[in-house]
């Protein structure tokens, strides 16, 4: 039999690697404050705290040693996880078709761009800014006309798309025509020029999901283009983004920032770069012109 080969660690390694090096504390969060104490360790605790109320971005993380404490990490999985999901989830276009004719601007025409299946759409966005078949599309000539698309948060489209549409049509009812809302899948935002041509009107709005991230996944963005034709650029076009109550833009002040670049639109006659939000001075107290002028 071979010899009983006995290895043994160092009492003194032991008890070195037990004990904190004196002054290097380390806070429930995993924040590390080399040579503070304990009232600082608390005050700096509270600071972060206090900011992490006020964004969903990823801050204060802290550390644990050289890496993220575990419910960082934890959390930073979830969240991409998420982001992921909202990406591939598919659009249940009869359930949100029954919610948008509940605003009561008429019955929603479904439409659909050229990529065929998500994973096509994923990788050809060329694709996605075409239409597959527009003739259910009606001819309205109405002043604005929406299209509601699935864009790459189909979660954010159903969650916020019939809300924020309801607030655009309070907002703007009374003052110009709106014609029947339209849903579009598998959509990018130019496909809405498409739309917008087919429908006749003046002004087109996309409501579609924005890219998601770690932050937030279900996030609602508004694109305007006047005077709505294929071969429009992102220059001819205004955002209105970030909408996901509570923590993002409200439904009824995207409406009215939405509101008043329409009436800075058909004042200019056009949108794009020249076109600048005034809605801030308008909801601060200051002049405007009248949705329609």
């Amino acid at each position: 039999m071979g010899e009983r080969v006995e290895c043994r660690i160092g009492e003194a390694d032991v008890a070195s690697n037990a004990h904190r090096r004196q002054g290097d504390d380390e806070m429930s969060d995993g924040i590390r404050v080399i040579g503070a104490s304990a009232v600082e360790d608390v005050a700096a605790q509270e600071f972060w705290r206090e900011l992490r109320r006020t964004t969903q971005a990823r801050i204060g993380l802290g550390r644990t040693g050289d890496a993220l404490p575990t419910r960082r990490v934890l959390e930073f999985r979830a969240a991409h996880a998420a982001a992921r999901d909202a990406v591939h989830l598919p659009l249940d276009v009869p359930d949100l078709a029954a919610r948008v004719a509940e605003v009561g601007l008429g019955e929603p025409v479904h439409v659909r761009s050229r990529a065929g299946e998500r994973a096509e759409y994923l990788r050809r966005p060329d694709l996605g800014r075409l239409p597959d078949d527009l003739r259910a599309v009606p001819h309205s000539g109405a002043d604005v006309g929406f299209v509601l698309a699935d864009g790459l948060s189909p979660r954010a489209l159903a969650d916020h798309g019939p809300a924020t549409l309801a607030a655009l049509a309070a907002e703007l009812a009374g003052h110009l025509t709106l014609a029947p809302p339209v849903i579009a899948t598998q959509a990018r935002v130019a496909l809405g020029d498409h739309v917008g041509a087919a429908l006749g009107v003046t002004t087109v709005v996309v409501l579609i999901g924005e890219r998601p991230g770690l932050s937030v996944a279900d996030s609602l963005g508004l694109y305007l283009t006047h005077l709505p034709r294929p071969g429009r650029t992102d220059a001819d076009r205004n955002c209105v983004s970030n909408i996901h109550p509570p923590e993002g833009l409200g439904y009824t002040e995207a409406a009215k920032v939405l509101a008043s670049l329409i009436t800075g639109a058909r004042t200019l006659g056009r949108s794009g770069v020249d076109l600048k939000d005034t809605s801030r001075t308008e909801l601060d107290g200051g002049s405007a012109a009248p949705i329609g002028e």
